[in-house]
């Protein structure tokens, strides 16, 4: 039972009831799961302690979805959403979709069990399987902590401690444990909860202010600024403050597609369209630039060099970062080290204000903008029926044109030039990992219910087919969501890779798709979303049914149902570097 004495929330009957009411008490609203015997206690707390709100539970159909709609929901909301996974087992189907999470550096906070510690506790044979001397041993190369408490006191500041971290810059993934035992365990008296707002997240750090004086001094005297912009946060604060400092230093700008839409990409200060990679105006761009700040660009240090023909950037370089502060020695993710010569360790977000305050740039309360619907050149009718990728992008933009639009993935092979985004949430970019798509899809379109946002994911097929039944969650759950599918019938980025190696044995490059096409038989796409509860069209393989397609699709989706699109293309990239 719980009562409130001096405004402390007081807690008696079993110890994951406990656990429970302080999830409540951090403020989640929902808890992604596949269920298991090992947190079973904490299921029924949530269930029948709770009410199942706040956090409600959103079952999903593998440990890997649940992951991914939290990586999704952080996302728009640039904060975690609870995930739990079943003991050792769970933890391992987990793991690819927590490793993008980690390297997309997004907050996820993430609950998993254990089997009784104590081994004369265990059942036979089953607990015995269940149990495990370290299971964060087994993501602790992309978490950046986890716990196993021993005691229910424990646990509650465990969990205090995973949410702090994980929504603390830079951002990523943490993980806790609960011995089964702790969980079923009567309390033998009542417990009164921590104060959850004592242990809040700090505020993004901001470099000393002589650091920021010595950038303005730079970008001041910069005949050629280039600002570089990564990851950063979707808050549209942030967003007027990079344009207001980029136009006050008449600076190009220069994003990608590995992030999200992080400036208006019809600027005329913008560098060009984003890509997955520097784009000719961006390598022009650079070679120009005197001065380059890079704002948590993603590989900064690969780009500049690239960019500068081999060799470190002639420019003077800014780099303001959190990043260093999670490399390890596991993952190589955090790229090339950059050569800079002003290295400011603090929240890119953060830093700008505090620029433009050194400054005195004055920044624009409400900055006009039309929906992204509007996005790039008006396409004329396509040349023939066949389909490309960028064909399909373009048909897709066309038929969002007069909707807000919120493109929460895109697929390999597609470059930003059919796309102009003009706030935060225009497009969410993030990490390529293949199986993920479907879940971060859902999840985003789980934080994007009840606003004026369409959600829209475009999925490559490899990556739909490994996620698929993710899509039963957002059906179930009454989450709308359009997805269109570039279906190549092809894991086409390695048949790529393998043409090359042919092309480099003098072998034949005809057979390159072997090992690679998904053919003969060509699975019913649009028929496993239909086996989902959810609306499914195609294959289409006209570019003259697109429209209408696309607007049946649309309105169903506007009508609060999920919809997907198989949509046949030809197996090619529009720019070889996608490769």
């Amino acid at each position: 039972m719980k009562t409130a004495e001096q405004g402390k929330t007081v807690v008696s009957g079993w110890g994951s009831d406990a656990i429970a009411a302080l999830l409540r008490e951090l403020g989640f609203e929902y808890i992604a799961l596949n269920p298991g015997s090992s947190y079973r206690g904490l299921h029924d707390s949530i269930v029948n302690y709770l009410g199942n709100e706040r956090p409600e539970i959103l079952l999903c159909l593998h440990e890997e979805h649940a992951i991914a709609m939290g990586h999704g929901y952080a996302k728009v909301t640039d904060k975690p959403l609870l995930t739990a996974v079943h003991s050792q087992v769970g933890l391992m189907h987990a793991t690819m979709a927590i490793y993008d999470a980690w390297v997309d550096r997004v907050p996820l906070v993430i609950l998993g069990a254990n089997g009784p510690i104590d081994a004369r506790k265990r059942r036979a044979f089953r607990d015995w399987v269940h149990t495990t001397a370290d299971n964060g041993a087994l993501i602790r190369g992309y978490t950046k902590w986890d716990d196993q408490p021993g005691s229910i006191e424990a646990a509650l500041e465990s969990v205090l401690r995973a949410n702090q971290i994980a929504r603390s810059l830079p951002a990523g993934p943490t993980y806790v444990c609960f011995d089964v035992e702790m969980q079923e365990r009567k309390l033998a008296a009542p417990i009164t909860l921590p104060d959850a707002k004592r242990f809040t997240p700090p505020d993004p750090p901001v470099p000393p202010a002589h650091d920021v004086q010595r950038a303005a001094q730079l970008l001041r005297a910069a005949k050629h600024p280039v600002i570089l912009v990564g990851r950063v946060s979707r808050s549209m604060t942030g967003w007027n403050e990079r344009v207001a400092l980029a136009e006050a230093l008449q600076a190009r700008v220069i994003t990608d597609l590995k992030v999200g839409a992080a400036f208006p990409t019809d600027h005329p200060l913008h560098a060009g369209p984003p890509g997955g990679r520097l784009t000719k105006n961006a390598v022009a761009a650079v070679r120009e630039a005197d001065v380059i700040l890079s704002l948590d660009f993603v590989d900064v240090g690969g780009s500049l060099r690239e960019a500068s023909g081999g060799d470190p950037s002639d420019a003077t370089v800014i780099s303001c970062s959190l990043d260093q502060y999670v490399h390890n020695g596991w993952s190589m993710d955090y790229q090339e080290l950059p050569a800079v010569d002003l290295n400011l360790a603090g929240s890119p977000d953060a830093f700008v204000s505090a620029l433009l305050r050194e400054m005195e740039i004055a920044v624009a309360v409400e900055r006009p903008r039309a929906s992204v619907a509007t996005n790039g050149a008006r396409s004329g009718p396509p040349a023939g029926e066949r389909i490309g990728v960028g064909s399909l992008c373009a048909a897709v933009v066309e038929a969002c044109r007069e909707l807000d639009t919120c493109f929460i993935r895109l697929p390999l092979g597609v470059d930003g030039r059919h796309f102009t985004f003009r706030h935060p949430l225009d497009y969410l970019g993030g990490s390529t990992g293949i199986g993920i798509g479907p879940g971060i899809a859902v999840g985003a379109a789980l934080a994007l219910r009840g606003g004026d946002r369409l959600p829209v994911a475009i999925l490559g097929d490899g990556d739909y087919l490994m996620g698929v039944t993710a899509l039963w969650t957002a059906v179930a759950n009454k989450i709308p969501l359009l997805v269109v599918l570039a279906n190549n019938r092809s894991y086409f980025n390695d048949e790529v890779h393998q043409g090359r190696m042919a092309q480099e044995r003098g072998r034949p490059v005809e057979r390159k798709w072997i090992g690679q096409r998904i053919d003969d038989p060509a699975p019913d796409l649009a028929g496993i979303a239909r086996m989902q509860g959810a609306a499914g069209i195609g294959p289409v393989t006209r570019a003259s049914e697109l429209p209408s397609v696309l607007k049946k699709a649309i309105d169903e989706v506007r009508s609060g149902k999920v919809c997907i699109v198989d949509v046949i293309i030809e197996p090619e990239y529009e720019t070889r570097e996608q490769g």
